[in-house]
């Protein structure tokens, strides 16, 4: 019997090791926007997650590279049986442009571990859900409104989306109507859950950034509740541009409100992970 030579052991150690990504399979790509798409992919079958978390989202890198990968939050509910993801277009981006690119029967890199903090075991009880979102920082609230606990642990769910322009609205028909179709969840959304967009840069029934209508006190007014953010009632899920999770985060604060986590639950909660 002879040793086996140095190749063929380096070939060994590398089928021994596991890929840390999933290669999935696109099913369906849809383009809202020359800015804006969402894709959906075939979920493995050993991949389980808590509706609100993000993971690693990539393609091979080009010419052998390394690959190229983003955090992205998953669009679906933890029972779905495939995973949704809402992207931004980025002309140069070393992902996106490419991304873009994708359609059905094309293949991307998944990573094999979801974590985040945009989950309810992060937040403590409370009656009022507030999840705001700007841009494709609505994508968690995708997943968090269609989970069934997040309709038996408050009575009321608030999906505020703020984006530039009208036509940046995606999933507005999804929120107003067809999430009352849903076979799990449909008749909890009709009862409980609102939908509150706001534009920034054109004509709309409600205008301009959802921080100042928290200041200004419409965003309340408009919905009909009492003027402010209670740490008694209220718990709220930000994600979005950094600008308005941090301001809104401050405004929270100044309400009396503590930031909440996996280890330690509190009354709001973001994402650390995105830096946009």
């Amino acid at each position: 019997m002879t040793d086996a030579s140095p190749d063929q052991t380096a070939q060994k150690t590398a089928a021994a090791k596991p890929s840390p990504f999933h290669e999935l399979e696109v099913l369906w790509v849809r383009h809202w926007t020359d800015q804006l798409f969402s894709f959906g992919v075939k979920r493995p079958e050993d991949f389980r997650f808590r509706s609100g978390e993000f993971v690693m989202i990539g393609l091979p890198g080009e010419d052998g590279a390394k690959p190229v990968l983003r955090a992205y939050s998953i669009a679906s509910p933890f029972w779905a049986e495939e995973l949704e993801f809402f992207s931004i277009k980025v002309p140069d981006g070393p992902l996106t442009s490419r991304l873009q690119k994708i359609v059905a029967g094309d293949t991307v890199l998944m990573g094999k571990k979801p974590t985040g903090t945009l989950v309810l075991d992060a937040l403590t009880g409370g009656e009022r859900l507030w999840l705001i979102g700007t841009g494709t920082g609505l994508a968690p609230w995708l997943s968090v409104a269609r989970e069934p606990e997040t309709y038996s642990r408050f009575k009321e769910v608030i999906v505020c989306h703020t984006v530039r322009n009208v036509q940046d609205l995606a999933y507005r028909d999804f929120f107003t109507k067809g999430i009352h179709e849903d076979p799990l969840i449909g008749d909890e959304a009709k009862a409980q859950l609102k939908y509150y967009p706001t534009v920034t840069r054109e004509r709309f029934e409600t205008p301009g950034r959802i921080t100042d209508r928290i200041k200004s006190g419409d965003l309340f007014a408009d919905l009909q509740l009492p003027i402010g953010f209670s740490p008694n009632t209220d718990r709220v899920m930000l994600c979005g541009s950094m600008a308005m999770i941090k301001e809104t985060a401050e405004l929270l604060e100044s309400y009396g409100m503590k930031e909440g986590s996996n280890a330690e639950p509190g009354d709001y909660v973001l994402e650390r992970a995105f830096v946009g």
